[in-house]
């Protein structure tokens, strides 16, 4: 399969909407892909999490920061065309590697990715910043659902813990509540059916979230989270997710490289 091209039309979008549908960009890689999140799942990282209640059906696992011991991984975000592109959608003359993530939901999880921004969660403020999110499995019902536009709003969306709906931080003064986006016609939700190694590209800044799989397939998904040439560390004064502890930059300067590699150009 041919790699996938972007249209002067699609970065447009992107920087209008915050969020497109990038089609094929891992389709050479899904296998490779799903061999890595076996793995991952045999062998959970330090992150890894399981985000269902007592009661709730199913299985949600997640897990992210294991591209350097999942080679697997490593392989497909250095060998595939996703720096490139992600330069282009951003604007951005370079791209780092913030982390990686996998997101599963095995057939019969009832509970769906709560709405949130992850730009909250990170210790990164800038506005060239991009995740791709894509299904190794074929999806219609249990994509990922963006507000477009929403990267543009003034103020972060209070973030939450997955598990528990708890806070994340201690104060709530810097964020607004979570919205209903099924609630608010105001709202435009971009959901689109993919086929496995197809994208969902969007802004950190994007309000999004997943439906439950209440299919008889996994719906497993690979998260790349990159940033561009205006991304600094902030700090936020708490433990941030993820948290690499003792990464020792202060605000105001660019991530390191050592920790966050360049994967545009290289």
């Amino acid at each position: 399969m041919l790699d996938p091209k972007i249209l002067q039309e699609d970065i447009d979008t992107f920087q209008k909407d915050g969020v497109i549908l990038v089609k094929g960009l891992f389709a050479n890689y899904v296998e490779l892909i799903r061999e890595g999140i076996e793995k991952n799942l045999a062998s959970p990282g330090p992150y890894a999490a399981e985000n269902l209640r007592h009661g709730e059906t199913g299985r949600f696992f997640d897990d992210y920061c294991n591209w350097q011991r999942i080679s697997e991984f490593n392989e497909a975000i250095m060998s595939s065309p996703v720096g490139f592109i992600a330069s282009q959608l951003m604007k951005s003359s370079k791209v780092q590697l913030f982390h990686e993530h996998v997101l599963i939901k095995e057939p019969g999880t009832s509970k769906p990715t709560p709405w949130h921004q992850d730009s909250p969660y990170y210790f990164i403020e800038g506005n060239q910043t991009i995740s791709f999110w894509s299904p190794m499995d074929k999806v219609i019902k249990a994509s990922l659902r963006c507000v477009a536009g929403s990267h543009k709003w003034r103020k972060a969306v209070l973030p939450k813990k997955w598990l528990n709906d708890d806070n994340f931080y201690s104060t709530q003064k810097d964020f607004m509540p979570v919205p209903d986006p099924d609630s608010d016609k105001n709202m435009e939700i971009k959901e689109f059916p993919m086929d496995p190694g197809d994208a969902v590209a969007f802004d950190f800044r994007i309000l999004h979230g997943a439906r439950g799989n209440k299919s008889r397939i996994r719906r497993r998904a690979f998260s790349l989270r990159l940033v561009g040439d205006d991304v600094r560390f902030t700090e936020r004064g708490e433990k941030t997710s993820p948290p690499f502890p003792n990464h020792g930059m202060i605000s105001g300067q660019p991530l390191r490289q050592d920790w966050f590699p360049i994967i545009y150009p290289h």
